[in-house]
């Protein structure tokens, strides 16, 4: 089956910070080499590829031009619905699109609310209180150590080496400095002291775990580490990646079900990414999911696992894209 492929996404190089800014905001936005990276997978398979975009002028370019299904990796402009709004779009005009719906978008984009969901299904995740002033923390039920996070963001925006928390003062200041930079609410939860996973599930009616990865800061002991902006932009001087991971099998196997049970809870289609930390009594803690994770073909934990587990970059488009035809009943 050929089909006209529409590609929405947002491109770093179309935005420009002002000086009052935070230094990573353009940090989820991608680069043009992944777009192009993706139009190549798709037109080796035949396929006419139109570069759509994902700015308001969007709206206009599906009036006119006409396309079968969009690959969506567009992560939105504002708002804890960026994400959705893209997909919100397509669903209102009918388009077939990869991805989940705006639904599961808008609830994983609020990591307060995906906590609550997938507890509410009784996977395991650290208690937490979300924060939208700084008053919200006097009478603070939660045991410290803490990890103070933005709670509409993804791409560890806004996660630094000191979001770590020991004490009820450098609490106040962390949150204080976040609310301020970012006027955005913050997520304060329990740390989990132990090593950090994250699981790539591919997949609707029968996800399957395309690989776990555990992410090992150099110098760092597993329990005390922080995966930060300054160590995801330096991943290759201060990361080790290992995938799969050297722990027993039925912790394995614990994680796999854990992230999987993230995943049918928050309803995820066709691609996520779950991340998860292991406490010291051996509970795999659901901690986010991310389902719209990184496609660039040279970095990005999902492609990194996926390279580990044999799987080229071209094989990994392929088959998120197929996931999507599969659950529109165009392949079977």
């Amino acid at each position: 089956m050929k089909l006209r492929v529409g590609i929405t996404y947002n491109l770093k190089k179309d935005f420009y910070p002002s000086e009052n800014q935070p230094i990573d905001f353009l940090e989820e936005f991608d680069a043009e080499e992944t777009i192009d990276a993706i139009r190549e997978v798709l037109e080796s398979e035949g396929h006419e590829v139109i570069k759509l975009g994902g700015d308001t002028g969007l709206i206009d370019r599906l009036k006119q031009t006409s396309v079968d299904i969009v690959f969506n990796i567009a992560e939105g402009l504002v708002g804890r619905n960026r994400e959705a709004h893209i997909p919100s779009l397509l669903e209102f005009l009918n388009i077939p699109y990869t991805g989940s719906d705006p639904l599961t978008l808008s609830l994983t984009l609020d990591k307060a609310m995906a906590k609550r969901i997938v507890a509410g299904q009784n996977v395991p995740t650290p208690r937490f209180k979300k924060v939208g002033r700084i008053e919200d923390l006097n009478g603070l039920d939660l045991c410290y150590p803490l990890f103070v996070k933005l709670c509409y963001e993804g791409s560890s925006k806004g996660v630094r080496l000191d979001s770590k928390v020991l004490d009820f003062q450098t609490l106040k200041e962390k949150t204080r400095g976040l609310l301020e930079t970012y006027r955005s609410p913050v997520l304060v939860e329990e740390f989990v002291s132990g090593p950090e996973f994250t699981v790539g599930i591919i997949g609707n009616e029968a996800p399957f775990v395309l690989g776990v990865m555990q992410i090992e800061i150099k110098g760092n002991s597993p329990e005390e580490s922080v995966y930060s902006l300054e160590i995801k932009r330096e991943w290759e001087e201060r990361v080790s990646y290992h995938c799969p991971p050297s722990i027993d099998r039925d912790l394995l196997k614990t994680i796999e079900e854990v992230a999987v049970r993230a995943y049918r809870a928050l309803e995820c289609r066709d691609v996520s990414r779950v991340d998860i930390r292991v406490g010291g009594d051996r509970t795999p803690y659901f901690l986010e999911v991310n389902p719209l994770p990184g496609l660039s073909p040279v970095y990005g934990d999902l492609v990194i696992m996926a390279r580990s587990m044999g799987w080229n970059y071209s094989r990994l488009v392929r088959t998120i894209f197929h996931q999507a035809l599969k659950r529109y009943g165009w392949m079977e």
